[in-house]
């Protein structure tokens, strides 16, 4: 049985989509807060279960017989919330004889900083608590820099402001990231690994680039200093770590495909 958590959010629906389309649907399972919300999976012949981060008896139950189980990690970073949530989680797996975690670990964990830092600890909880395990170390999402009300705003400016970086980006799509959790949680030899999920890496004036031709409006990328960077300025320091501007292949090997190109993801951006 494969449980997957986080099935009502953003990334988990992709990942059991995908699922559905390698194994049965009686061979999977989804974990969310509100069952109702899953409703459309369950129609589907997926086992629906009940369970919060913050209720570890709950965690536990749903975990039973998981072969493997795909732990999302929470989305909330207020400090000390997602470490005292993913503590229960772990703990739930392992009192549950959980065969396999794949969690959703991110870029830097091998020393995070920031919010990051949470990832770290939980990788270590996970290696303490002795589960077998994989480490997907997700690189942040492209559409999280790449929003449809900003480059709305970059056409009719005629101009993309953003901070000055030293390397490209290698962000990636979320759905990307999604497929890649999907081909591990189905695959074999997993055992152990920690796979660097990081795009090919993008810079602005490529974004800027990539924006005009979607648009078929000139847009010129216009460099700002942090202290106008208004929303973005809070992940500038992580943006600006050395693992941000080197890419990896494991996330093309795990797709078995080149990862979705900058321009497919702005013209989706735009479209929206």
């Amino acid at each position: 049985m494969i449980v997957v958590t986080g099935a009502t959010g953003r990334f988990g629906p992709i990942v059991v989509e995908d699922l559905l389309t390698r194994v049965p649907a009686g061979e999977v399972a989804v974990v969310a807060r509100d069952p109702g919300k899953a409703a459309p999976f369950a129609d589907r012949g997926v086992e629906v279960r009940r369970a919060d981060y913050d209720d570890p008896e709950s965690l536990r139950r749903a975990f039973d017989g998981a072969d493997r189980l795909l732990f999302t990690s929470a989305s909330d970073t207020t400090p000390g919330v997602r470490a005292r949530q993913h503590t229960n989680v772990v703990d739930a797996a392992a009192k549950a004889s959980v065969g396999h975690v794949v969690y959703t670990s991110a870029i830097t964990a091998e020393d995070g900083q920031s919010f990051l830092a949470d990832h770290t600890v939980t990788e270590r909880a996970i290696r303490d608590a002795g589960l077998s395990h994989t480490f997907l170390r997700n690189t942040f999402y492209t559409e999280e820099l790449v929003r449809p009300e900003l480059l709305a705003a970059a056409v009719e400016a005629g101009e993309l402001p953003a901070p000055r970086h030293e390397h490209p980006l290698v962000t990636a799509p979320f759905a990307d990231l999604a497929l890649a959790a999907s081909a591990v949680l189905t695959g074999d030899g997993h055992e152990g690994a920690v796979y660097e999920l990081r795009g090919p890496g993008w810079t602005y004036p490529e974004l800027a680039q990539a924006l005009s031709e979607a648009s078929g409006t000139p847009v010129m990328h216009r460099e700002i200093s942090d202290d106008d960077a208004g929303g973005m300025a809070f992940v500038l320091p992580l943006l600006r770590l050395p693992q941000f501007g080197t890419p990896a292949p494991d996330l093309e090997r795990l797709l078995g495909r080149p990862v979705i190109p900058l321009e497919d993801t702005v013209r989706a951006a735009l479209a929206a």
